[in-house]
């Protein structure tokens, strides 16, 4: 009963939430001026996430319906219709968890960013736990419910005496549900915040030279808005997607050492996920800051400090409950690869390194050396993550097998209750900032909140790429999960019959395939992004046009800023579609037509080529993205502190140029290429089965 510390953990991590949301809550909530900024900020994102919700419900239930119909097995030859239904309803459980943790997160945020504002009148040792211990909620929120579903999912399935493997199918469809609630809001969050962002800049800064966050502008509540759908609600269900997913591929494999470690093996991720809630409640805990403190430090260091004391926690738990000694190796080696990945995206993005200065000084030559600067080193960014991964992968097979895959996998992953909370505390921090300079607040209070948002931009930063990075080897985990779910369903001598080899046609067809999806994905949400910025841009244009005295900043003007919001939310609604459904629609053909024309061989060969495709071009694609965004963007703040002549200089025009390209770039499609790549592993992984089950002859 060794599983039973990760359901005992989320609840802990549950309580710990409860009080963070009281700390955050019984806070200073500023002047009145604060409050009517933040009320419309508020208004807005309940808006959009409502009828987001709203909108996904109906694509919800229609899934459920059909995994119902169709899986474990037809209803039709099913020898347990109530294992039809209770797969719908893990489905549903698991959408529903993943929305209740991105709601739950964004309420806090919301609350959290007036409340550092006000905070900042005292110091930054004021306003930075407030920022902080708020994003926190959402890590640890993310981490509770996501650990706490799959454990009762789990345990009913146990209660009910069910096979490990029917048992496993069900769990795939929480994480299922999880992960394609995560695509849509990760997508369609990231439409609207940039759509907003892009449109604010374009016309703000660029064409009227005014502040980012003036009040005149009818386009900034939207931006502010869209820090908290996309980078709050929208990462923290991409986390809770992947975490979730990890731990599933690894149960599976786990389950494959069953004749030999019987259900110890498949119980190891709850007890990994237990101790790296344990770890993250006490980075949490340590993550301080002095009056003179550097808030970029204070985050690194919880983070190493939760990376070490989940690394003891393991070891410990290894001895104690005498598993092999390599299994601690493989966790460790995943969570190596973490850190790497971190400190590359940290390298490549930081205000205080070479790339973004050099794109910086790149800026005074004009747009066209800024993005040819940016793009260079975000394509120089790739090659350090993707040799971690690639060395992990392989110590950690050669350590343990596909099982030593998935717990490095897991053992990245363990800790993200405390990246997360380092993810959220970055658009926390912005808004913050937002409202400072809406409100008319003093330069000394802007400046302190300048420091805590440009610490958010690099930890935003790291957090995609460590995000990137674990959805990269949890989607190898679940590859090897997949040939793992086909050999226990075939065989193992009719496993041994498959070739997932190069020089297999049909492997070779899943495979371009495959590389060809994440950028498709990310084309067709950029390019959303686009048509609904360019429809947001006319509307500023037509405000600054036909309200008089709004230019002149004439008292009790003021924008119509629904306008903006409303904008961004029927567009991004609009344009997040075809995208997501694409992603589920083309890989339930890659593995039914081939098996349909050339027998159930084909298609499984086909499927395990398509994911292995999706991964090599999904990795490069989101770690491109998200790194070049991040360098552009603060490229941007190194000339607006006063570096290249500043604020309005040539230079600057040009790095905001330079930063629009790249809001899209890692905003949109860079973080939602993780979830993509997830999505496609698990619905191959469910659907293996019923291709063997409707083809195998």
């Amino acid at each position: 009963m060794e599983w039973l510390l990760a359901p005992i953990s989320a609840l802990i991590s549950i309580v710990a939430v409860l009080y963070l949301f009281h700390y955050v809550n019984k806070q200073d909530s500023g002047n009145k001026k604060m409050q009517e900024i933040a009320g419309a900020i508020k208004e807005g994102a309940d808006a959009f996430l409502k009828r987001e919700y709203l909108t996904l419900a109906y694509f919800v239930i229609i899934v459920a319906v059909v995994l119902g119909i169709f899986l474990p097995e037809p209803i039709w030859i099913s020898t347990d219709i109530f294992n039809n239904l209770s797969l719908a309803l893990a489905y549903l459980f698991g959408s529903a968890c993943s929305a209740l943790a991105g709601l739950f997160g964004m309420d806090v945020a919301l609350k959290g960013n007036v409340r550092t504002t006000s905070a900042a009148k005292h110091g930054i040792h004021k306003a930075f736990p407030i920022a902080f211990r708020a994003g926190a909620v959402m890590g640890l929120s993310a981490v509770g419910l996501g650990v706490l579903g799959l454990s009762v999912v789990y345990g009913i399935g146990v209660a009910r005496g069910l096979d490990a493997l029917t048992n496993l199918t069900i769990i795939l469809g929480f994480s299922f549900g999880a992960s394609a609630l995560a695509l849509f809001a990760k997508a369609g969050g990231g439409i609207f915040t940039k759509t907003a962002d892009i449109s604010a800049d374009l016309v703000g800064k660029v064409e009227l030279s005014i502040p980012e966050d003036d009040p005149r502008n009818p386009a900034v509540i939207a931006d502010n808005v869209g820090d908290n759908v996309g980078d709050v609600a929208g990462m923290g269900a991409d986390m809770i997607d992947s975490y979730i997913a990890s731990l599933v591929a690894a149960m599976i494999l786990g389950q494959a050492l069953s004749a030999t470690w019987g259900a110890k093996m498949m119980h190891l991720p709850f007890i990994l996920a237990g101790l790296g809630i344990l770890a993250s409640l006490l980075g949490v805990a340590v993550t301080r800051i002095s009056k003179k403190g550097d808030p970029g430090k204070a985050l690194n260091m919880g983070t190493y400090i939760t990376c070490a004391v989940f690394a003891v926690l393991t070891l410990f738990a290894v001895t104690y409950l005498e598993y092999p000694f390599e299994i601690w190796l493989a966790t460790v080696t995943g969570l190596v690869a973490g850190i790497v990945i971190g400190i590359t995206s940290d390298y490549f993005t930081s205000i205080n390194r070479p790339p973004v200065r050099k794109t910086a000084e790149a800026s005074t030559t004009g747009t066209a050396t800024n993005i040819i600067t940016g793009f260079s080193y975000g394509l120089a960014s790739v090659l350090p993550p993707l040799l971690g991964i690639g060395i992990a992968t392989t110590i950690a097979y050669f350590v343990y097998g596909f099982f030593g895959i998935g717990v490095a996998a897991f053992g990245m992953l363990s800790v993200v209750g405390h990246i997360v909370a380092n993810d959220a505390y970055g658009p926390i921090g912005d808004n913050a900032k937002g409202i400072a300079e809406q409100s008319g607040e003093t330069e000394g209070v802007v400046e302190i909140l300048d420091k805590l948002d440009a610490a958010g931009n690099t930890t935003k930063a790291i957090s995609k790429g460590f995000a990137i990075g674990a959805a990269g080897l949890t989607v190898i985990s679940l590859l090897a999960a997949y040939v793992e779910t086909v050999a226990s369903k075939v065989g193992q001598h009719a496993a041994e019959e498959l070739a997932f080899s190069l020089m297999n046609p049909y492997v070779l067809l899943g495979v371009f395939v495959g590389l060809a999806m994440p950028p498709l994905f990310s084309a067709l949400v950029m390019l959303g992004v686009g048509r609904n910025a360019s429809r947001m841009i006319e509307e500023i244009r037509r405000q600054f046009r036909e309200i008089p005295g709004l230019k002149e900043a004439k008292e009790g003007v003021r924008p119509d800023y629904a306008a903006c919001v409303d904008i961004a939310t029927k567009g991004a609604l609009k344009e997040l579609m075809l995208p997501s459904v694409l992603s589920i629609v083309v890989t339930i053909i890659i593995g039914f037509l081939p098996g349909y024309l050339a027998g159930y061989q084909a298609g499984i060969e086909a499927l395990g080529g398509y994911l292995a495709g999706s991964i090599f071009s999904g990795l490069v694609f989101a770690l491109l993205m998200a790194n070049s965004g991040g360098l552009w963007d603060n490229a941007k703040k190194y000339i607006e502190a006063g570096a290249l002549g500043g604020t309005g200089s040539d230079a600057h025009k040009a790095a905001v140029v330079g930063d629009t390209v790249g809001d899209p770039f890692k905003d949109t499609a860079g973080p939602s290429l993780n979830t993509q790549i997830c999505v496609m592993g698990l619905v191959a992984n469910l659907i293996a089965p019923l291709i063997l089950l409707l083809l195998l002859v």
